[in-house]
């Protein structure tokens, strides 16, 4: 279980090296994250809209 306001934080402040993936323990897409500046700054984007509307608290 997972506090959505502390991954929206991580995705904002630090979502280009995948901060938030790695609290979600997705270490593969967190790594993926880190060599392609947050799947070139797109994926930051869908990640933080989608986290917007996840019940708090919610299931990796």
């Amino acid at each position: 279980m997972k506090n959505k306001w502390i991954a929206l934080l991580l995705c904002f402040f630090f979502g280009v090296i995948g901060v938030h993936k790695f609290y979600e323990g997705k270490i593969l897409l967190g790594i993926v994250y880190i060599f392609t500046g947050g799947l070139f700054g797109i994926g930051v984007l869908i990640d933080f809209i989608s986290l917007l509307f996840k019940p708090n608290p919610y299931y990796v």
